[in-house]
């Protein structure tokens, strides 16, 4: 049996190649991608089960990205688990606003993922 597609985007190497390893551990298969202009099309090429996200890139904002997938009905179920520094109140409404699940902070993020990931990927 195949394990879930889980697609990590980040920017920085920390916390982002510990997402990967962390998810590899909890039995998904990870594809990393760290170009904003790459995102969609990894996305669509093979829709992952999850996308765990930084949301504060250093290259652009990834809330119209994200919300210009959700608008794709092929992707627009992909559950989003964002993540971005502490007390970003704006950025973390933006990201909201545009479609993504759940966010946490980069600093808890990789102690909280289990328990992310179980919100969701719940059926309602």
């Amino acid at each position: 049996m195949t394990k879930p597609l889980a697609v990590v985007f980040y920017e920085a190497l920390l916390p982002g190649t510990r997402l990967a390893n962390r998810l590899t551990d909890l039995g998904y298969r990870v594809q990393s991608v760290t170009s904003i202009a790459e995102l969609p099309d990894v996305l669509r090429r093979e829709p992952p089960m999850v996308l765990v996200a930084q949301l504060t890139p250093r290259t652009g904002s990834i809330a119209p990205v994200i919300a210009t997938l959700k608008a794709d009905a092929a992707l627009a179920h992909l559950p989003v688990i964002g993540y971005l520094p502490p007390r970003q109140t704006a950025e973390q409404t933006a990201a909201l606003a545009s479609g993504v699940n759940l966010v946490a902070a980069d600093t808890a993020v990789l102690d909280q993922l289990p328990q992310l990931l179980e919100h969701a990927l719940a059926v309602e």
